[in-house]
């Protein structure tokens, strides 16, 4: 019994401090003016530890570049399938005038607060967190409870990298992206350094019929590269 008080104090003193830590970082990042190339940084090695450790596996000048097509449509909604540790998350937050909702399938309920504070000082951009399997219908009807009769204007698909996962969040939440938006897919080079990361043939397929392009920082790297897909207007 003793035992497992001290477990459950020793967790939530690690959480408060390293919570602590994170919005200290947060006020830093906050109180500086930054270029795209600046949030991307950020975004890649922003800092903190356990859950409020925010990073993303993105190449940098692909993710500049993707943040920049992003912001050339003056968002106001972004929707994200895949939040894992809040890196892009910081990016739309900073882009997205209205809403950014983030999807994962970890529970995000102890960094909630954190994530939500993202958007910089003055920006009416909100961050809604949806943790769930956005494969499943109930997920997909709580997007579209969420977003109501709006749409987005930009899709960022980065959650089950397998075939059949990468597919089926293509198919299931394009319809909510407004014409002339864009959807974007992460990790889209055949040689990949994991056998799961199969968004390729999906890209491939994508590219004979529909209007893309490719952010790919070298065609002879090991994993990575970023497919657009824009909408007719």
């Amino acid at each position: 019994m003793l035992k497992s008080q001290l477990e459950y104090w020793g967790k939530k003193i690690k959480t408060f401090f390293r919570k602590r830590e994170a919005f200290r970082l947060l006020r830093k990042y906050h109180n500086e003016a930054h270029s795209m190339e600046d949030r991307a940084a950020w975004a890649m090695n922003f800092g903190g530890r356990g859950p409020f450790k925010i990073k993303t596996m993105q190449k940098h000048s692909e993710i500049t570049a993707l943040a920049r097509a992003v912001a050339e449509l003056k968002p106001k909604q972004i929707l994200e399938i895949g939040t894992a540790k809040g890196g892009t998350l910081l990016i739309w937050s900073s882009i997205a005038t209205d809403r950014v909702i983030t999807c994962d399938i970890s529970d995000m309920s102890v960094q909630a607060d954190f994530y939500m504070s993202l958007p910089p000082p003055g920006s009416t951009c909100r961050v809604e967190l949806l943790t769930g399997d956005s494969h499943s219908p109930e997920f997909k009807m709580r997007v579209a409870e969420t977003l109501g009769n709006e749409k987005v204007d930009f899709l960022f698909i980065d959650g089950d990298h397998t075939i059949e996962g990468v597919t089926a969040d293509y198919e299931s939440y394009r319809e909510f992206v407004r014409p002339g938006g864009i959807i974007a897919f992460h990790d889209i080079l055949e040689y990949q350094p994991l056998p799961v990361i199969q968004v390729f043939p999906l890209w491939e397929k994508l590219k004979k019929d529909l209007d893309t392009e490719e952010i790919v920082d070298d065609y002879s790297q090991c994993g990575f590269g970023i497919g657009i897909v824009r909408l007719p207007s």
